[in-house]
């Protein structure tokens, strides 16, 4: 992060209201909304940057397959074109390692996904819940996935264990897991601590609880009047601000230190900033101080030694759901570091050397050409490479070829429809048969009690010839 005046940082947000909203990348210092990104609707925890260089979002819309849902992701140096993946069932918070290399998503129905981000490849995808998914962070060494969920279960999964390809489907080393929290996780962050293993979770319980991310033992709780919707700490670590559904941020020192037992925290009372109308969403902190975000859709920037708010930010519709902090020079379109690879993330788990959209990030020299496109978008199907080169150029041809084959996906989806209801017609016809089959021979049998109970001899009904292939059919049915 920059240091002094914060000129060195820049504000990115996003909402959950609607996909036009889109992206804002605020300039701290001024106010002045630098960039406009369209077409993002983010749940709580779903924004992320990877290396300063790209931004990764998950979207509330659905926008892939029945039931799908979307992750889009900008190169910040060319933040008008996104890369657009489908995962199989809608995420809603990710997480990614330090060195950006691999991605995690956690879905409403409780798996999560972990993606290489390179090649896009699918390495591995669980049930880690039995509710929602909330929140995912990785430790400060990348060693370790946590996670947390609505019914305030907190489970931590170790890396190594996941990244083990060799069998997809093989389980997941599960570390430890609690259900300390009664009620849904609301924030995870990793702080450096003694030997980089303490971790905090908050809670709509009201509590913050710290813990040794390597033993899962409770270290400290710290209670709080309502509810907690967001964490973070700030810089140095020495102080915990917390959020809460009533706008509140109440600010506490962290002081966890060698703790051989948990406590509940009990003295003076914490430092309370007010400044939001609504519950707090999101936490950072900058150079310049701590900024909150609000269901009241504005952004605040504080003093917290004075309590005051420095600079407040209004992003109109809707409740600002995530912020993020990247360098003022991933934001110039001018400068990139270094040479970074991101790919389609892959909806089912593919060989390793297979590839779909790719999206690099090329070295940028110092010619204004070099300046004007640095990011090169690569298609391995080439009528998606042959529509992309004329959207470039914004000929009606493209338009065309991007409607014949919307008007093919259409045909196909119809034919896979119609082949799905066939198949589900011809299910319920044989199990009707079956149903049949069943009530035909208990009226057999009731025939041929009544006919015994009256001594007259009737020959056995029709029905009773197929009995020797009813159990084959309750076998298949049944």
């Amino acid at each position: 992060m920059g240091k002094g005046n914060g000129s060195d940082e820049v504000l990115v947000v996003c909402s959950d209201r609607n996909m036009g909203t889109g992206i804002a990348i605020w300039d701290m210092e001024t106010g002045d909304r630098i960039v406009h990104i369209p077409t993002c609707a983010s749940p709580l925890h779903g924004l992320l940057c990877l290396r300063d260089q790209f931004l990764v979002a998950s979207q509330v819309n659905k926008h892939g397959s029945v039931g799908g849902g979307a992750i889009f992701t900008w190169a910040l140096n060319k933040p008008q074109q996104p890369l657009r993946s489908y995962p199989l069932e809608a995420i809603g918070p990710l997480g990614c390692t330090k060195d950006g290399l691999f991605l995690a998503g956690g879905s409403p129905s409780g798996n999560v996904y972990l993606w290489e981000v390179a090649d896009g490849r699918l390495l591995k995808t669980w049930r880690a819940h039995s509710k929602s998914l909330k929140c995912l962070s990785f430790s400060k060494d990348d060693s370790l996935l946590i996670s947390g969920s609505e019914d305030g279960v907190v489970c931590v999964w170790s890396m190594v264990s996941l990244l083990d390809t060799e069998n997809f489907e093989s389980s997941c080393s599960l570390l430890h897991y609690s259900s300390e929290h009664t009620s849904s996780v609301t924030g995870l962050l990793t702080t450096s601590g003694i030997a980089n293993s303490t971790f905090i979770s908050s809670s709509l319980d009201a509590t913050c609880k710290a813990w040794d991310v390597v033993s899962g033992r409770l270290i400290q709780t710290q209670d709080y009047p309502l509810g907690i919707t967001a964490i973070v700490t700030d810089l140095a670590e020495q102080l915990l601000f917390a959020g809460g559904v009533d706008g509140s941020i109440f600010v506490g020192v962290l002081d966890i230190g060698l703790l051989e037992d948990p406590f509940a925290v009990a003295g003076d009372e914490p430092v309370v900033l007010k400044g939001h109308n609504g519950s707090i969403t999101a936490l950072t902190f900058s150079s310049v101080g701590l900024i909150s975000a609000s269901e009241d859709s504005t952004v605040c920037l504080w003093d917290v030694i004075n309590k005051v708010i420095i600079r407040r930010f209004s992003h109109h519709k809707g409740a600002v759901t995530n912020l993020v902090l990247i360098p003022r020079s991933a934001s110039n379109h001018r400068r990139v570091s270094n040479q970074f690879r991101v790919s389609v993330l892959n909806k089912c788990p593919q060989p390793a050397n297979s590839s779909n959209g790719i999206l690099t990030l090329l070295h940028t020299c110092s010619s204004p050409e070099d300046h004007q496109a640095p990011v090169d978008f690569k298609r391995t199907n080439s009528l998606d490479q042959q529509i992309f080169e004329m959207e470039q150029e914004q000929t009606p041809a493209a338009m065309q070829m991007k409607v014949e084959t919307s008007m093919d996906h259409r045909t196909w989806a119809r034919r896979m429809t119609n082949h799905v209801m066939e198949m589900n017609r011809d299910l319920q016809s044989r199990l009707l048969d079956s149903i049949q089959i069943r009530l035909l021979l208990a009226s057999g049998n009731d025939s041929r009690a009544t006919g015994k109970s009256k001594k007259l001899k009737i020959e056995s009904p029709p029905p009773l010839q197929q009995e020797k292939s009813c159990p084959g059919n309750e076998q298949a049915f049944f």
